[in-house]
């Protein structure tokens, strides 16, 4: 699937357009997008990543989500089949992880799928794409960091006897008196100083996390398998195929992350050979453990008894050893995994909204590079600070279902441009090749397409809010301030001059 191509002549003229149809149809150059790659205001990102980083990333940002937030969710919705439901949720991310490789190797730029978009599909599109990363990441970071308040809460009880008040654990109308989540705001602004202190730095500290938590689930299925009873898969399918896919499409939030590489293709230091191997390692190894983690955990306790708690796992290791030691242990390597999660997806949002930045869709602070750091320091801190109130004050299974539309939206859209880049630059050098294409990215579309029919229809309607307001936001600030707006303007000013001179 390697491919060395023919590179194409560079053209930083953007897709002509005319009036407003022309505006939301022009297209962005491939190697203008390159090309800008790593430039901002005032400075530029450092490539100092490589292939292992790259990978931990996609890791950090993916794995820990399912197991530790959301599994206890979704076993109530399909019983034992559960473990069914994450294969389904890693089939439709496999698709899609493979189109993500080949734009990734092709297009190595931090906007990751907005860019992908803009380069194929026109800038409504991109747009489209881009306000739906913005629920993606930004919205998971803070469901993320609500699920890591309940491990510090179980950590803080097994070890020195003392929970902090629902009050200031949970979002209001999550328990009776609660105010905000003060946990959920203190890991993404934890999150935000690491951040801060640059890219290689926060690599660094992300693989020391991943290396943990990859530990804590290995040690929970070394327990889990000490009480695991065949019995309790007797009624693998006990809520029918339909309990199976709408279990997937809430899982699919667990699988949010793997695209994670994407967004560092200009921090890193060989984009188009790591980014494509990066996202298909950290897919397989996520997906292994995931399912590997489910079927542990339904064989050691009846499907019927899991509460919904974000502490499930801590629980039964508690169970099965009847000691508190190995679930306090577990929710010490949870505390650690989600903070990994927080810090990969907020660097994730912030790339993304760089890139948004750079082009002019929204406003510059956020692609201003702090010359020292080589880090968006505005855009780092506006998000972290957006994302911490919104983790402080919504509940998680809210921000979890609202996010798995956003990514699915965007997932097939990546899809689709994998068919299309392929049709109007067939000679492109990609590093990746999606095999069997245009049939694989179809597949991948129709699973999305498939799995967002199966979310509730209150996701729907929060997800159709959701866009209305970008629709608005895009008309009324981004089409106008585009980039390719103004240098249009600029060039056909430069026309007339020339014009009127002669």
């Amino acid at each position: 699937m390697l491919d060395q191509g023919v590179p194409s002549p560079v053209s930083d003229k953007p897709t002509p357009a005319a009036g407003v149809v022309g505006a939301l149809i022009r297209r962005k150059p491939v190697e203008r997008l390159v090309a800008e790659g790593g430039h901002g205001e005032g400075g530029t990102l450092r490539r100092s990543l490589g292939m292992w980083q790259l990978t931990m990333i996609s890791i950090g940002a993916t794995l820990g989500t399912g197991i530790f937030v959301v599994l206890g969710e979704a076993v109530p919705k399909a019983g034992p089949a559960v473990t069914l439901s994450f294969v389904i949720a890693g089939l439709t991310a496999l698709f899609s992880a493979l189109s993500y490789a080949e734009l990734a190797g092709t297009i190595p730029v931090s906007g990751s799928s907005y860019s992908y978009a803009y380069a194929t599909m026109g800038e409504l599109v991109a747009w489209v794409c881009g306000w739906c990363l913005i629920l993606e990441y930004g919205v998971s970071v803070a469901a993320v960091a609500v699920g890591w308040g309940e491990y510090v809460n179980e950590l803080l009880d097994g070890t020195i006897g003392v929970t902090i008040p629902a009050a200031l654990s949970a979002a209001p109308g999550e328990a009776d008196g609660a105010l905000f989540n003060l946990p959920a705001l203190i890991v993404v602004l934890l999150a935000m100083v690491f951040l801060l202190g640059g890219a290689k730095e926060s690599a660094r500290a992300n693989t020391i996390m991943v290396a943990v938590k990859v530990a804590a689930l290995l040690l929970f299925c070394a327990i889990g398998f000490m009480g695991f009873k065949a019995g309790n898969y007797e009624n693998f399918m006990p809520l029918g195929m339909a309990g199976v896919s709408a279990a997937g499409a809430t899982l699919f939030f667990s699988y949010i992350g793997f695209d994670a590489a994407s967004t560092a293709g200009e921090e890193a230091k060989n984009p188009q050979r790591d980014l494509p191997r990066a996202i298909m390692l950290s897919l397989g190894i996520v997906t292994a453990l995931y399912v590997l983690v489910a079927f542990v955990a339904v064989g050691a306790r009846p499907w019927k008894n899991f509460s919904g708690s974000e502490a499930d796992l801590a629980g039964i290791m508690e169970d099965v050893t009847g000691q508190n030691f190995w679930a306090v242990l577990l929710a010490a390597g949870a505390v650690i995994a989600i903070a990994s999660v927080v810090l990969t997806v907020l660097y994730g949002q912030t790339r993304i909204m760089f890139a948004m930045s750079r082009d002019g869709l929204v406003p510059k602070v956020f692609a201003k590079v702090n010359p020292r750091t080589g880090t968006p320091r505005a855009n780092t801190v506006i998000v972290s600070l957006f994302c911490g109130v919104l983790a402080a004050l919504i509940p998680l299974g809210e921000l979890a279902n609202a996010t798995s539309i956003g990514t699915l939206f965007a997932f097939a859209l990546v899809n689709i441009a994998v068919i299309v880049l392929r049709r109007t630059r067939p000679e492109m050098p990609r590093t990746f090749r999606v095999p069997l294409s245009p049939l694989f990215p179809l597949i991948g579309f129709g699973f999305c397409v498939w799995m967002m029919g199966s979310l509730d229809t209150i996701t729907w309607i929060v997800f159709g809010v959701w866009m209305a307001v970008g629709f608005v936001v895009y008309f009324g600030y981004g089409m106008r301030r585009s980039r390719l707006a103004t240098s249009s303007a600029s060039d056909a000013l430069a026309a007339a001059s020339v014009a009127d001179a002669d």
